[in-house]
């Protein structure tokens, strides 16, 4: 079985172009990090992806650099000669697949949030009548008391 599920970032804009045939092409490339160990920084790694038809188009259209994107497809390994005469090969994802995650709005907030968090320091307005101290469920219904032995974990 050959399939792949990848959950990234756009590490450049997409790369549209047409075949012979005119069947649309687009490339792409995601940023996905993983991590490598206690106490290490996660690495990255920069996976190629081939989209094809009509899907291509809409990636070309709709996502840019920094979109975040899961894609569902299958590796390939295909091979030319370079223009030195040299036999290449590539390792890709042709994608089956591509959902756009997020909006580009969040990613330019993203992009634009401060470091710190302002509702981390904001003071919370309680509703009239209520403390965090009270039971918000005095109220209803009959007490029930629960004990560790009624439990079934």
């Amino acid at each position: 079985m050959n399939k792949v599920f990848l959950i990234g970032r756009l590490s450049r804009d997409p790369e549209l172009r047409h075949t012979t045939s005119g069947m649309a092409v687009c490339q792409i490339n995601v940023a996905i990090s993983r991590r490598t160990g206690a106490g290490r920084e996660p690495e990255t790694d920069f996976i190629n992806v081939v989209v094809w038809d009509k899907q291509a188009e809409n990636v070309s259209r709709y996502l840019a650099k920094g979109r975040q994107v899961a894609v569902e497809g299958r590796i390939q390994t295909r091979s030319y000669d370079n223009n030195e005469g040299k036999k290449t090969y590539v390792t890709e994802v042709v994608a089956s697949n591509v959902e756009f995650l997020g909006s580009a709005s969040d990613n330019n907030r993203q992009q634009s949030m401060p470091e710190e968090n302002p509702f981390d320091s904001a003071p919370i307005d309680e509703p009239a009548g209520t403390s965090i101290d009270s039971d918000p469920f005095a109220s209803f219904g009959e007490k029930v008391e629960i004990s560790d032995s009624d439990l079934p974990f």
